[in-house]
């Protein structure tokens, strides 16, 4: 749709030819803003750690999008070594929000404050 001296279309998929580059980064800025203020507002450990999971994700869709634009696959690459850090994470990240609710009978970040005296 815009074409670009440095990026011939014959490299770029044609599902992708449709989609400006723009509309990706627009999408995925909203995407990580969304999840920066999830992060920032919310008092549960779980919307925290899905606010952190949709950061992630925006950056995920970013690398695929200029990956196909630039016809280079070490963009998908990175995004498979991201999402596997990523479900690494959440595992733990989950184990220890159970362990805590197990304990307090509370996923509140405010409460867990008082657990460092």
């Amino acid at each position: 749709m815009f074409p670009s001296p440095m990026l011939p279309n014959a490299n770029i998929p044609e599902i992708i030819q449709h989609i400006p580059l723009l509309h990706y980064l627009i999408l995925s800025t909203l995407l990580f803003v969304i999840g920066i203020v999830g992060v920032l507002t919310r008092r549960n450990a779980i919307v925290i750690f899905m606010s952190v999971e949709l950061m992630l994700n925006a950056a995920n869709l970013l690398l695929i999008a200029f990956s196909s634009y630039r016809s280079d696959p070490a963009g998908q690459v990175f995004v498979f070594f991201i999402m596997a850090v990523a479900a690494a994470e959440v595992a733990v990240g989950l184990a220890i929000i159970v362990m805590i609710y197990r304990n307090t009978r509370n996923t509140d970040i405010g409460f867990l404050n008082k657990l460092k005296w």
